[in-house]
């Protein structure tokens, strides 16, 4: 019970907003499945239908009915000590009598007083407690799960209540429920027939029928009647709070209340109440100009006799549907610290500029800044941490060099910039600007290793065969002085175009000590090796799950976006990762031999049994012959199984996503806390040590990696830091990139939404890659955007209709213009293709796609 310590008891829940305050004011935010394999719900794509379909359905409205009234919420981070007492828990201050007068609060006890540390502690010993994250689905927000210990099923928890003031991404510990409690989940397949006024939009009458099928919990367990039970628990403590407890919404006028309503935009996060001194001095007499204002509220409190939660308004960020005001709300949100960086930080910067390396610093390196030395970087990047060598040796072997940017001579152990660096823990990439881990100072001068400028550099350098077999191995720090600044496309069109003569013009400026044609030779013979050690990299085992990425070219001067295009990976950024992955490899094993019980390296767990075995069920019933029995068997799987033709090209797409669904996120971990060495391994890598250590302008974790290079080299001081230390750091560092990735997943999905408003409607292929009771999944090939397309009921009945087997498919029925005619028949199961029509919604940002008519299709 080491972690179980400093932090709050008051704890949290949530509710969704009704639908004409969505309408009017704007959605909240669709918060949706990161796709690295960390999803928010295992469950979700389950098509599980009870056997009484209508009183299912009965069920399911009283349950939304239900589920509105309650509320989740977030609390700021200034509530940090021990938790509270249950006595204390429910206890009421002045607000919560003022505000349970009002609203639809009431004094009754809502949730359930938190368990004491000392309880919790017991609990967990004796096995009657379970510890781990919770995982809110952001499509349905009342469902939540926990990993179950087992690594079977997700453990479920049913309703806010349950969830007991939690939220997403919070440790908790939870109490499982007795048995008759647990969900029902059904096998038995069934036909169901729908009757539907509307589909999607401007259609005429169809009908559809729709087959589904439940996953089984394991072949052995159904019962004979075909129910699958699975375990239901609820929250009883919260040991730590990972939510920022900071939430983006709008402001509802309560008339003679002391407090208005804040709505978050994120489903996930209940009402607050906030007090009306906080709102705009003229809130209460003009609340209709601001019902398109975006604000940032913080959660303070939320007792356990209240549906609401309390807060301040911290911020009014601007108009709703603007991509600076989003913006902001997203990286408070996500606790992302974006504010610039104080005097007494700035004061650890060098003073006398512009810097020039110090002679007694340079006779301590290694000097290389006669070698023909480049980096290789996206065309906008100005943080460039790592450059690249390649000398052809008289043997015929090559003398590589990995050059990375010696962030660590420039921050200080224990200074105040180190103290902000490791706090912001990584760099995070938004569409339009960059949110920097350290001052530009050193992320785009005194570190960059910028061209033609004498650069501080921790190296590799290997002498390598042609075929990639390493023969020897240097570690150090070095001076560097880069020849040439490529962008990616300049080193692709050397490597398309090995002959050419390239003219000055058609490059950046090159260092005239070496010719161009010299540094086109080291790309191509760069290429040559890296190619060699990618196909040894796969042979023995590995795996890379490419997914679509959507980039876009915005207006220099409004930086809004002017086209959108899927980014392309190419030789070029290939010969950059299998350097940029040696050299982490290389260091990793450095430093865990060096320091045993100190060493930062990452690790990548296996994907979780229970999925990988659904899956592998799936595509066993859909004829795609897939062998997930390892890393290495699936990537030979996708990637020679499958035929070149544009369906299969598509289909690759697809499975490429329900892949990376089972799989874990790769973590940096302490090697002195974990004592089996098996979990130290690399999943996708397929080795058995890994690091980072290329990056350490923009990761907090790299910096660490260098102190102890540098200490193991006798060209440093110790570490500063214990093995707790370093496990504590690589948890933060966990933590902050996590929400890195999902801000730029937000951010980019919000440019698409603004992308969609002023280009669309905008028409593209796409393909089924799962299919729920009413509605369906998409891949959209063209943009490479996930949608949900929705099947909406107007009225008519669900009736069993019997047994079809396990396939799941939903046949649309699409009434014809001529009346006269039949109607058309549509099949949607997994992998079918279909056109469909992204449209912009009425609320700002958001964006819908619709099937189009299969006729339309061909015409």
């Amino acid at each position: 019970m080491e972690k179980l310590n400093s932090r709050s008891a008051h704890q949290d829940g949530e509710r969704r907003q009704g639908v004409t305050d969505r309408q009017r004011r704007g959605q909240r935010r669709d918060t949706t499945t990161s796709q690295d394999g960390d999803i928010e719900s295992g469950e979700e794509l389950s098509s599980l239908i009870p056997i009484d379909s209508n009183k299912h359905q009965k069920q399911q409205q009283k349950k939304n009915k239900d589920s509105n009234r309650d509320v989740a919420s977030k609390e700021t981070s200034l509530f940090v000590g021990r938790p509270q007492s249950p006595k204390k828990a429910a206890t009421n201050s002045p607000a919560d009598k003022s505000k349970n007068k009002g609203g639809r609060g009431s004094k009754k006890q809502v949730f359930e007083s938190y368990m004491t540390s000392e309880e919790v502690s017991h609990g967990l010993k004796r096995g009657e407690l379970i510890q781990g994250q919770l995982r809110i689905n952001p499509k349905k927000y009342h469902e939540a799960f926990i990993p179950s210990p087992d690594d079977t099923r997700d453990i479920f928890l049913d309703g806010i209540v349950a969830r007991n003031r939690a939220l997403n991404g919070d440790i908790v510990v939870v109490q499982v429920l007795p048995q008759e409690q647990w969900k029902v989940n059904y096998t038995h397949p069934s036909l169901c027939k729908l009757h539907v006024l509307n589909f999607g939009t401007n259609f005429s009458e169809l009908c559809y029928y729709n087959r589904v099928w439940g996953h089984l919990e394991d072949p052995s367990t159904p019962r004979s009647n075909g129910e699958i039970l699975q375990k239901t628990a609820k929250v009883v403590y919260i040991v730590e709070k990972k939510h920022s407890r900071a939430a983006t919404g709008f402001l509802k006028f309560l008339p003679e209340k002391p407090f208005a309503m804040f709505s978050p935009m994120d489903h996930r996060v209940p009402r607050i109440n906030v007090p009306l001194v906080d709102c705009p001095e003229d809130f209460s007499s003009r609340p209709g100009d601001y019902t398109n204002t975006l604000f940032i509220c913080r959660i303070t409190n939320w007792a356990a006799d209240s549906n609401f939660a309390e807060g301040r308004l911290a911020k009014t960020l601007g108009q709703a549907g603007e991509i600076e005001p989003e913006t902001e709300g997203i990286l408070t949100e996500y606790d992302v610290d974006f504010s610039e960086f104080s005097d007494e930080v700035l004061d650890c910067l060098p003073k006398n500029l512009p810097w020039t390396i110090p002679p007694e610093e340079m006779s301590k390196r290694r000097d290389l800044r006669k070698e023909c030395i480049f980096t290789i970087d996206p065309a906008t990047a100005r943080d460039l941490d790592d450059a690249l060598s390649c000398k052809q040796l008289p043997d015929g072997n090559f003398e590589v060099g990995v050059h990375i940017a010696d962030v660590s001579y420039f921050v200080e152990e224990g200074n105040a910039l180190d103290a902000i660096a490791s706090q912001r823990a990584t760099s995070v990439y938004l569409v339009q600007k960059v949110i920097p881990m350290l001052p530009r100072l050193l992320c785009e001068e005194l570190c960059s290793l910028n061209p033609l400028t004498d650069r501080l550099t921790f190296s590799v350098i290997w002498k390598i065969t042609p075929e990639g077999k390493i023969l020897s191995e240097w570690f150090g720090r070095s001076v560097i002085r880069s020849c040439v600044k490529l962008s990616y496309d300049h080193a692709q069109s050397m490597i398309e175009d090995p002959e050419k003569m390239f003219s000055a013009e058609e490059l950046p400026p090159v260092d005239p000590v070496h010719p161009i044609d010299e540094i086109h030779q080291a790309v191509l013979n760069l290429h040559s090796i890296a190619k060699n050690l990618r196909a040894q990299r796969f042979s023995g085992g590995a795996l890379r799950l490419d997914q679509l990425k959507l980039s876009f070219t915005l207006d220099k001067e409004t930086m809004m976006p002017q086209g959108c295009y899927i980014y392309q990976y190419r030789d070029s950024n290939k010969l950059v990762e299998e350097f940029m992955l040696l050299a982490n490899i290389a260091t990793a094993h450095h430093i865990h031999r060096k320091f045993p019980e100190l060493a930062l390296l990452r690790r990548h767990p296996p994907p979780k049994a229970k999925m990988v075995d659904e899956l592998q069920e799936l595509c066993d019933q859909l004829g795609i012959k897939i062998d997930l029995s390892s890393a290495g068997t699936l990537h030979k799987s996708l990637n020679t199984a499958l035929g070149d033709d544009k369906y299969s090209s598509a289909r690759k797409e697809v499975l490429t996503h329900m892949c990376s669904r089972p799989m874990q996120m790769a973590l940096y971990f302490c090697t002195g806390v974990l004592k089996n060495e098996q979990l130290f391994k690399h999943y996708a890598l397929n080795v058995p040590l890994y690091t980072h250590f290329t990056s350490p302008i923009r990761r907090y974790a790299d910096i660490i990696v260098h102190r102890l290079l540098a200490s193991s080299l006798s060209c440093g001081p110790p570490l500063g830091l214990s093995t707790k230390e370093v496990e504590k750091q690589a948890s933060h560092c966990n933590d902050k990139k996590t929400m890195s990735k999902r801000v730029q997943e937000l951010s980019s999905e919000l440019f698409f939404g603004v992308f969609v408003k002023e280009c669309g409607p905008l028409d593209s292929e796409a393909m089924v890659m799962g299919v729920l009771d009413q509605s369906f999944d998409v891949l959209v090939l063209r943009y490479g955007v996930q949608k949900r397309i929705y099947c909406k009921v107007s009225c008519g009945s669900l009736h069993l209709q019997g047994t079809v087997g396990k396939k799941s498919e939903l046949t649309l029925l699409w009434t014809p213009e001529d009346l006269e005619e039949p109607p058309t028949e549509q099949v949607i199961s997994v992998f079918t293709l279909v056109e469909v029509q992204l449209k912009a919604d009425n609320a700002p940002m958001k964006y819908s796609a619709v099937l189009k008519r299969p006729d339309s299709n061909e015409s």
